[in-house]
């Protein structure tokens, strides 16, 4: 996906994803190997309300990519820890 389709898809209904989603976009996104930014843009497709429930540690994604992905974001923000 192309930065510009990416940063306009991680736009979301939720200010607080757009503060964890946006500036991963900018500042780690294009770091990541082609796995991980496969991952990224599956993560995507997800519903903001899963997203936003991992993001804050009050539920854990069942897919191991999606895992793998978002202890990648967390890891980048300093909202907290990997997920367990």
């Amino acid at each position: 996906m192309d930065l510009h389709r990416l940063r306009w898809a991680s736009r979301r209904g939720m200010l607080e994803l757009d503060l964890v989603l946006l500036p991963f976009v900018e500042n780690v996104y294009s770091t990541l190997d082609e796995a991980e930014q496969l991952r990224f843009d599956n993560l995507l497709e997800c519903e903001d309300t899963e997203l936003f429930a991992w993001f804050l540690g009050k539920d854990v994604p069942e897919d191991a990519d999606h895992k793998r992905i978002v202890d990648i974001i967390l890891s980048h923000t300093g909202i907290r820890g990997e997920t367990t």
